[in-house]
Parts: structure tokens; C-alpha cells; sequence
């Protein structure tokens, strides 16, 4: 009898414990821009699948969309944005989305299929730049912090052409979706291009002719909605993406061009 009771109780607490273990699984939809982010997704989703929580990731080819998605629900996190760009889209449209996790560095860069560097630029050239503040500020900051412009005192991260106090070169400046930038490779002197959209687009790194430092303030994230913030599967996927194994990932993959920032 004893030994009856003793297996009705295991096998109660199996049950139990299979219930426990359905009952904490999730399935997260994650938006990500194509290229870098998505790989990085890749190798974390088997590490999150053994902790009960399941990544789909989902696509896509700008960078305004992946907000409005997570805002309204129809995916659970993002990863693709840098802190200040999320900053700008909160103040602007009023999203209720959170950064819980930094992930990677992309060093923004400017390329040239025509000239070897930036000293060969003539007067007068068109420099693509991307069409929403935070990035074709960045842009603008890069070349600032290279002294080639000179820009307003006190205009954050957010500069515009407008806010140009001082241009040697006499640029012009063809403002540009993040996204198509590297298509406009074959008809501007040169193009600011973020470095997902570069990889995506095959650019050749040696096109490469001016450069961010690696150190600074545009460290991507995960966000996800403010009323998940605390939920156990955002520690999950944090914690997952923050592995030796993930970092070991970017590492090979990405070669320097990507900085793990955890």
C-alpha cells in the first residue's frame, strides 16, 4: 500500500510538474530589421527554447515599423533600434514601449563607390544621409566629430542640414529611408549607411571611408511594452541573448564590424 501511495505521489507530482512547465511557456514574436539582428535572434532562440520560451522572429524593412508593431501588440519585443532612436519615437508618437537590454553596437559608417577616401570628396558632392532624425543626426555628429562640418551648440543627437553652421566642402545633403540609403551608393559622392543595411546590401567594408569610434551612445536594445516589462519571459530572453554563446556568436560572425555591449 505504501509503495501505491508512494507512486500516486510522484506520479501526481510529474503531473504537476508538466502542467507548471506548459504553463510557463511562451511563444514571443520578435521584430527585427533583415540581416544582423535577425542572426543574432537565430543563435539565441535555441538557448531561450530550453527555458520554455519560444522566438518567432519577424521581419522588417524599416525602422518605424517595429515600434508601431510592439505598440500595438502585434509582437511581443523588437530588436533593432539604438537607446536614442527608441527616446525619439517615445516623444514623438507617444509609444508605451520600454528598453530592458543592451545588445549590440553598430558603428554607423559612411561609404564610397567612387572615391578611396573622404580627403578625395570634391566641393560641392551630395553625401546620403538617413531621412529620420536620430540616424541622419548621427550622420551629421559623425562628420562634426571628424571635423568636416561644424554644427549649432546645444542640438543633442537630433541635428539636422539646418542646424549646419560651417561646411568646408560645400555639401549637400540627399535625406533618405534608412533603408534605401545603400542604393544611392551609385549616385551620391557618398552615403551614410547603418551597418544592418550595409551587411543586408553586400557593401564591401573596404568602401569605407569614414567611420564611428566604438565607444558612444548608440548601443542597441530589446524594448518591449511598458505592461511587460516584468513578465519571466522578458528575463528569459534577456538572459539568453547575454550568453557567453551568443557573444561568442557575434564575435566570429560579425568580426569587429558588430560590438557585443552587455
Amino acid at each position: 500500500m505504501k509503495l501505491t501511495l508512494s507512486t500516486l505521489a510522484v506520479a501526481a507530482g510529474l503531473a504537476f510538474a508538466a502542467t507548471s512547465l506548459s504553463a510557463q511557456a511562451e511563444t514571443i514574436k520578435i521584430g527585427v530589421t533583415p540581416g544582423p539582428h535577425a542572426q543574432i535572434l537565430e543563435a539565441v532562440k535555441p538557448i531561450a527554447a530550453k527555458q520554455g520560451v519560444t522566438i518567432e522572429i519577424v521581419e522588417f524593412s524599416d525602422y518605424v515599423v517595429p515600434n508601431q508593431a510592439l505598440d500595438s501588440g502585434d509582437i511581443q519585443a523588437n530588436s533593432f533600434q539604438h537607446a536614442p532612436f527608441l527616446d525619439n519615437q517615445k516623444a514623438d508618437r507617444g509609444f508605451k514601449i520600454e528598453n530592458v537590454a543592451s545588445t549590440v553596437t553598430f558603428p554607423l559608417s559612411i561609404y564610397s563607390k567612387k572615391y578611396k577616401s573622404w580627403n578625395d570628396i570634391p566641393e560641392g558632392s551630395t553625401i546620403a544621409i538617413q531621412n529620420d532624425p536620430t540616424n541622419g543626426g548621427r550622420s551629421l555628429l559623425l562628420l562634426q566629430a571628424k571635423g568636416l562640418i561644424k554644427l549649432k551648440d546645444g542640438v543633442g543627437f537630433k541635428p539636422s542640414p539646418l542646424d549646419i553652421t560651417d561646411n568646408p566642402k560645400k555639401l549637400k545633403f540627399l535625406e533618405i529611408e534608412a533603408a534605401q540609403t545603400p542604393r544611392t551608393l551609385d549616385d551620391v559622392a557618398a552615403a551614410s549607411i547603418n551597418t544592418n543595411y550595409a551587411t543586408s546590401a553586400g557593401i564591401d567594408p573596404s568602401a569605407i571611408i569614414l567611420t564611428e569610434d566604438a565607444k558612444g551612445p548608440y548601443v542597441n536594445i530589446i524594448a518591449v511594452r511598458s505592461v511587460d516589462k516584468d513578465k519571466p519571459w522578458v528575463k528569459v530572453l534577456v538572459d539568453s541573448y547575454h550568453t557567453p554563446d551568443v557573444k561568442n556568436f557575434i564575435e566570429k560572425t560579425f568580426k569587429g564590424s558588430i560590438l557585443p555591449s552587455w
